[in-house]
């Protein structure tokens, strides 16, 4: 299965953070190496705050189920940074590192733990960026559409 997986860090050593993350993330990889994305700066979504994140798009192909990756992609994320991602109330705060599965092949996964593909992808410019630089031909399973055509509805 090829897996897109989205990193992003807005705080600390970002480029140090994605970079590590990255790694971690391509040694996952069932092949002798994934692809990875330029960077994308944006502006944070669903919070506020000073700090903009930097993204990067990896791909890999991978033999994990679904829920072994996104555990495995937990891990990643606690060893670099334990810091939460949310505060006491569930709002999102600046983070260090975040990391992301964006959508695994052409699979549909609604459940309390894992959606994929990432439910708020197709509102992303900086989700939809790396996707359509690492693999244009990709649909949305749901939309029909690829990424591409998801960055011309966002009207950006």
């Amino acid at each position: 299965m090829i897996a897109h997986i989205n990193i992003g860090s807005n705080i600390g050593d970002r480029l140090g953070a994605i970079s590590r993350a990255v790694a971690r993330v391509l040694s996952l990889s069932d092949l002798k190496a994934g692809r990875f994305s330029p960077p994308v700066h944006s502006h944070p979504q669903g919070f506020s705050s000073p700090n903009d994140f930097i993204n990067v798009g990896v791909e890999i192909a991978t033999s994990l189920s679904p829920g072994e990756l996104l555990h495995t992609l937990q891990k990643i994320e606690k060893q670099i940074s334990p810091a939460p991602h949310r505060d006491n109330n569930g709002n999102y705060i600046d983070r260090t590192i975040d990391i992301d599965i964006i959508y695994i092949d052409d699979l549909v996964i609604d459940t309390p733990e894992l959606k994929i593909p990432h439910p708020r992808m197709s509102l992303r410019e900086f989700v939809l960026r790396p996707v359509n630089y690492l693999s244009p031909d990709w649909l949305h399973p749901i939309y029909n559409l690829t990424a591409a055509q998801m960055l011309q509805n966002l009207k950006i």
